[in-house]
């Protein structure tokens, strides 16, 4: 039975010390209980308590990590079944499928393809993680050449064999890149098992629904806690139902048989298909999804997805607040002036650099919100962009004084000029996409 938040607080050592990042002992009680704090966050805790609480703190979904060092992936550990409750914590992991029934050209080609799926947005580097590399062949030696390929390729790796023997070689030339290992059936539980556990590798516990908790609880009992669950389903569907059933179970009853990330796969042959196939599994519930294309055109859609599923939506992203350079700025340059709320700047820097025309950029800190939420709010006014116009230093870069605002604040510009002298305030375009057409036809006859 789980314990409330006062059973909790009893076994603590009620010092208020704060090291828990929580404001009192109680605080931190309730968070235990809620399932969003752990034990180990309090220093002074004692081993009695350490002893009655561990299993009750213990995070519903086991927090599961393939790879090491600063090359990993963590999965798991996530606390609510709606983004809006509270956020998700750990973004799915992407794979792409390696059959080790390729030649070795083929091999290559394909592992340079996936290292090649990668993207900036909103200023961050995202990419494919993972390759799955698949025993299609059943002969274990060409199971190890792929093996190694792909660890040479610095991606993170799951090894697709059911076949201990073929597994237990791929493990000893790879295992110290702690890759998941795929996968445990109730038929080669035991040999399984033993492979992980000798080796510190995840392993991924596949079975059909109604055997899935004999198999988790076989494996745990054999020692290996790092589990990640594949229910078996490749319908959307059934995935779907599946992943749902077992997110509620481990969130809303606790029920620890099921408390661990679950593995998919967009079965589709069809990039579009796959990737929305992989867009409703990220958003429902799976820790890592395998899809069978390359095509990078059906993975920037996609990890944008994952960036805006993953993204607190209490801490909206935000860039630096500064000015910024976009081209050979110069003395005659533009200045243009927007929000740190990063979709926004990328946006608006985005259709600048489109323009071609050299220009310089003030972003006002307005605590990461858009242009028209910043200024209902009283963030984006007269005076905060003129202090960030005067802090920002470009009054010392240009020779002609002319600020450009959005559009959809030209309300602002009586008074930004009154707070700024010597300088004249022109209205751009409401939207972004306008810019360029304004840069090259309206700003040279202002």
């Amino acid at each position: 039975m789980a314990l409330s938040g006062l059973d909790i607080y009893k076994l603590l050592p009620k010092t208020n010390c704060k090291e828990c990042g929580k404001p009192t002992c109680l605080a931190f009680a309730m968070a235990l209980a809620q399932k969003k704090a752990e034990l180990s966050q309090c220093p002074h805790v004692s081993d009695q308590a350490k002893e009655a609480l561990g299993a009750a703190s213990a995070p519903p979904i086991r927090l599961v990590t393939v790879g090491e060092g600063e090359n990993k992936l963590e999965i798991g550990n996530e606390t609510v079944l709606f983004r809006h409750e509270a956020t998700f914590f750990h973004p799915t992991g992407l794979a792409v499928t390696l059959s080790d029934s390729m030649d070795a050209p083929a091999i290559a080609r394909r592992i340079e393809a996936v290292k090649a799926l990668r993207f900036d947005r909103v200023g961050r580097s995202v990419s494919v993680e993972m390759l799955f590399v698949k025993n299609d062949s059943g002969d274990a030696g060409k199971f190890l050449s792929a093996a190694k390929a792909a660890a040479d390729s610095g991606l993170l790796l799951i090894l697709a064999s059911e076949n201990p023997a073929a597994m237990e070689k791929a493990v000893k030339e790879s295992g110290a890149k702690k890759p998941l290992l795929y996968a445990a059936t109730p038929e080669n539980a035991n040999a399984m098992a033993a492979i992980a556990k000798s080796s510190g590798c995840p392993i991924v516990a596949k079975a059909p629904p109604d055997k899935l908790v004999d198999l988790t609880s076989a494996l745990g009992a054999a020692g290996v806690k790092d589990v990640v669950l594949d229910p078996g389903f490749r319908r959307l569907d059934e995935c779907l139902w599946a992943q749902t059933q077992i997110r509620r179970l481990a969130l809303r009853r606790t029920f620890r048989p099921l408390g661990y990330p679950v593995i998919a796969f967009a079965a589709s042959p069809d990039p579009t298909m796959a990737a929305m196939q992989a867009a409703v599994m990220i958003s429902k519930y799976a820790g890592i999804v395998v899809l069978d294309v390359t095509e990078p055109w059906a993975y920037l859609p996609l990890i944008t997805w994952r960036l805006n599923v993953y993204t607190d939506p209490q801490k909206p992203i935000q860039v630096e607040p500064k000015l910024y350079e976009v081209g050979a700025a110069n003395h005659d340059s533009p200045v243009l002036v927007t929000t740190n709320f990063s979709l926004t700047y990328f946006t608006v820097e985005g259709e600048v650099e489109a323009s071609r025309v050299p220009s310089y950029i003030v972003v006002v800190n307005t605590d990461g919100t858009s242009v028209l939420t910043a200024w209902a709010a009283e963030k984006f006014t007269a005076d905060t962009i003129a202090k960030a116009v005067r802090e920002s230093g470009v009054e010392n870069k240009v020779r002609n004084k002319k600020l450009v605002i959005p559009g959809g604040v030209a309300v602002l510009s009586g008074k930004l000029e009154e707070a700024l002298p010597g300088w004249k305030v022109c209205v751009g375009p409401r939207e972004a996409v306008g810019i360029p057409s304004y840069l090259k036809n309206t700003w040279p006859s202002l």
